[in-house]
């Protein structure tokens, strides 16, 4: 019975190796993952610099709107 309890011990590290490899192996969801982490990195971006970029963005449309009224 010592032997076929190794067999079967054996034989199921085996099967285990198998699937964690193959789990390893399985990226198909790796581009979500990335999608997610870039458009949180954005958000805490803009939320960091949210006063700079607002200054910016008004500079630019004053400055649009006196070349619009001189045109």
């Amino acid at each position: 019975m010592g032997i076929v309890n190794r067999v079967k011990d054996l034989i199921n590290k085996i099967k285990g190796k198998i699937i964690t490899s193959n789990l390893a192996e399985d990226n198909r969801g790796m581009g979500v993952i990335e999608v997610i982490l870039i458009i949180v990195v954005l958000v805490g971006l803009v939320m960091i610099f949210r006063t700079q970029i607002t200054t910016i963005v008004n500079n630019v449309f004053v400055k649009l709107a006196s070349k619009i009224s001189t045109f």
